[in-house]
């Protein structure tokens, strides 16, 4: 007589796919965690980039003009702005003339509350309008805008190098 043959797994090949995918994803997780703070450490050095190209722009359009009033804010109060400031990077403050010119074409929105990580906040320390980067695991970068510059406050090196290398 002959036995019939049943397809299926056996408990030690069973076993053994688990084992594989518990060594896998205990190599993957990690890395793809750290690929997110990456990319969301790369999109802050792009939009500080873009921030610091638009202010040099402005900057010389503005001397072209016979303007060289300093340019004071890269976001403005809501009395002052002609939209509302939801956005860390609204508009450069008024020229001699009043006008209003945006900073970005797209926008940069702040950070929505104190624990929020991966964003923009703005305030002013000093009399000089600050421009703080929140990364996603600890610190923050702080830069200044003074003398129509955008550059890391002083003492804020460490912080700083990530998002400027």
């Amino acid at each position: 007589m002959q036995r019939e043959l049943r397809k299926a797994f056996t408990m030690l090949e069973l076993v053994f796919v688990i084992v594989v995918i518990g060594i896998l994803s205990a190599i993957a997780i990690p890395r793809f965690s750290d690929t997110a703070d990456t990319a969301y450490l790369t999109k802050a050095q792009s939009e500080l980039a873009s921030v610091r190209s638009a202010l040099a722009t402005e900057r010389q359009r503005r001397i072209l003009r016979g303007d060289t009033s300093t340019i004071l804010s890269l976001s403005c109060a809501a009395s002052s702005c002609p939209a509302t400031p939801t956005n860390a990077f609204d508009h450069f403050s008024p020229d001699n003339d009043g006008n209003y010119t945006r900073v970005v074409d797209y926008p940069i929105p702040k950070c929505s509350n104190g624990t929020q990580k991966a964003c923009w906040d703005v305030g002013t320390t000093g009399g000089k309008r600050t421009y703080t980067y929140r990364f996603v695991d600890t610190g923050s970068a702080v830069f200044v805008l003074d003398k129509n510059r955008l550059d890391c406050q002083a003492g804020d090196e460490t912080d700083c190098e990530k998002i400027t290398r």
